[in-house]
């Protein structure tokens, strides 16, 4: 699967920032800056999932969605029939093999932000990504899943106006975070939630689409 080049660090000094608003320190601290990775995508992309910003661990591993406690990749490989078993052990590049045969593209909608640790909550400054620019370039995707609630009302604050993003269908689905809420608990309950609203816009085990 194409990569789009971008030039993106995962860490660099808070100052590279320009023009952002509010506080970047936490307790007396500058948060570091931190850089989301270049889109996974290509012509043949039918179907976007967006996070907000990786996490700690999966910076460091230079992956999406690379902590093994987050749900992502057994939500995904349990949706396309693999297992959500084989997930776990499977390596990171038949990780995106398998959602590049299934049409699936992976993005986050924050290029760079201030944020101590891993959580939404924490994120600050906030500076998109061009998801427009990625869907004039790769028209073949319909339809946008944003992995949560930041990811989806960041990337309507910044975008749900424009053309690229009226014309296409923008799902929210349940964060695949390992950290628990009231509603969402562990996998299952998520992959309840994914499954009823990807499983329209995924193959069936035929290979075509619904």
């Amino acid at each position: 699967m194409k990569h789009i080049p971008i030039d993106n660090p995962s860490v660099c000094p808070p100052d590279m920032l320009s023009g952002a608003e509010g506080d970047s320190r936490d307790n007396g601290r500058e948060a570091p800056l931190v850089h989301s990775f270049p889109p996974i995508a290509d012509e043949s992309s039918r179907l976007l999932i967006l996070g907000s910003m990786p996490g700690t661990r999966s910076l460091e591993m230079n992956q999406y969605y690379g902590n093994p406690r987050n749900f992502f990749w057994r939500i995904l490989y349990e949706l396309l029939g693999e297992g959500a078993e084989r997930a776990a052990s499977a390596e990171y590049e038949e990780r995106l093999a398998i959602a590049r045969r299934n049409g699936i593209a992976l993005w986050d909608v924050i290029e760079a932000c201030e944020r101590p640790g891993s959580l939404d909550s924490a994120i600050r400054n906030a500076v998109p990504n061009e998801i427009p620019d990625l869907l004039r370039h790769c028209p073949a995707i319909r339809v946008i899943a944003c992995n949560g609630t930041k990811s989806h009302s960041e990337l309507l604050k910044q975008y749900g106006d424009t053309p690229e993003l009226r014309s296409r269908t923008v799902l929210r689905l349940p964060s695949s975070s390992p950290v628990p809420t009231p509603q969402f608990r562990g996998l299952d309950d998520r992959l309840v939630v994914w499954r009823e609203l990807l499983a329209p816009h995924l193959p069936n085990r035929s290979g075509s689409r619904d």
